[in-house]
């Protein structure tokens, strides 16, 4: 009979990007499906809470840990197969599928490389970067269902995604994600439809070519991470950006030109969003409320170089973390009526 091995008093924060945060009561690194199951189903027996790990760059511990069973997802195979199609476990470092992807020329994710963290969590968050989101080359998620302990496979349709946002994020207790398969373009042309990426790469520019100018973008913001970055304690965008009414959009123009934080109309960042909505860069409006880059509140402060950046310097403590960027919230909306969302999840 398998032995489950159950570790006592796991310290999370060196998990995490932040570094924050206490420790697991109880913790399992499930290399595949059955430890898994055997995972939750033992903290089930115990009554226990149960949460799921993945790369930890978009996770948030309090600082008092976790009173139950942390699951580690740690399911690594990753294949390649002819035709576009890729096969992840949940446990794959993100970047190795980018990066086998932009090897064989098969396009659909250049847009997203230097992103951390795992495989299973890309479709959580629906990850998107330089206008392209995770959900467009989905073909099918592995799911457990919390509920059952069974295995589904869903299509994308039944997976809810929106911006940043999935059926997963919504019902955090319905599903664990253990696979995820892919259906990408060979010999396809990159994607290449934000602004910021245009100016750098040409329209015929090679999906090699797309990878490195996004991972030197993201690079210049402090969005990848690195040992010798004093940014590198991060959880990327700490905020989405919010997704507005036209009417609200127009008034928050107008305010910025009342208040002399512009000079004109097309100096606000605005966006085309579903739905004949708007979006709105949040890092804009932290700064325009008065929050500069570099910022800080002792351990814990603003990128110095991308406003949507909160920081640990070390030393710090969750419980600063999110008062910081209450503080930051109360801000934004105090100067143009805007309610921020957090983006990292918070274990609890």
């Amino acid at each position: 009979m398998r032995t489950l091995e159950i570790e006592r008093d796991v310290a999370l924060a060196p998990f995490t990007s932040l570094e924050l945060g206490g420790p697991a009561k109880y913790f399992v690194r499930a290399a595949d499906e059955a430890t898994l199951v055997d995972a939750l189903a033992w903290a089930a027996h115990q009554e226990l809470p149960s949460a799921i790990l993945a790369g930890g760059s978009n996770l948030i511990v309090p600082d008092e840990g976790y009173e139950g069973l942390v699951v580690q997802m740690a399911i690594d195979e990753l294949d390649f197969r002819e035709g576009g199609s890729v096969s992840a476990g949940a446990g794959v470092a993100w970047e190795k599928v980018v990066d086998g992807a932009v090897a064989r020329g098969w396009a659909g994710l250049e847009c997203l490389a230097g992103i951390p963290g795992s495989t299973g969590a890309t479709p959580i968050q629906n990850v998107g970067a330089y206008g392209a989101e995770v959900a467009e080359v989905i073909a099918r998620v592995r799911v457990l269902r919390r509920d059952t302990l069974a295995f589904e496979e869903l299509a994308p349709d039944d997976c809810g995604f929106g911006y940043r946002d999935s059926l997963f994020k919504r019902e955090p207790d319905r599903f664990v994600v253990s696979a995820v398969d892919f259906a990408l373009r060979p010999d396809g042309p990159g994607t290449v439809r934000y602004a910021e990426l245009e100016r750098s790469v040409g329209p015929d520019a090679t999906l090699a070519q797309i990878r490195r100018t996004v991972r030197a973008l993201r690079r210049q913001k402090s969005m990848l991470i690195d040992s010798g970055d004093p940014n590198r304690r991060s959880a990327g965008s700490f905020f989405l950006n919010p997704v507005v009414s036209v009417a609200d959009a127009d008034r928050i123009v107008e305010q910025a030109l009342e208040r002399n934080l512009v000079r004109s109309a097309e100096e606000v960042p605005r966006y085309p969003a579903p739905d004949a909505q708007v979006k709105l860069a949040a890092g804009w409006l932290i700064e325009k409320a008065g929050v500069a880059k570099g910022s800080r509140r002792g351990a814990i402060g603003v990128s110095s170089k991308h406003a949507l950046c909160l920081v640990h310097h070390g030393g710090g403590t969750t419980a600063e973390l999110l008062d910081f960027a209450e503080e930051i919230r109360g801000r934004v909306l105090d100067r143009f009526g805007v309610t921020l969302e957090r983006e990292p999840r918070l274990l609890a």
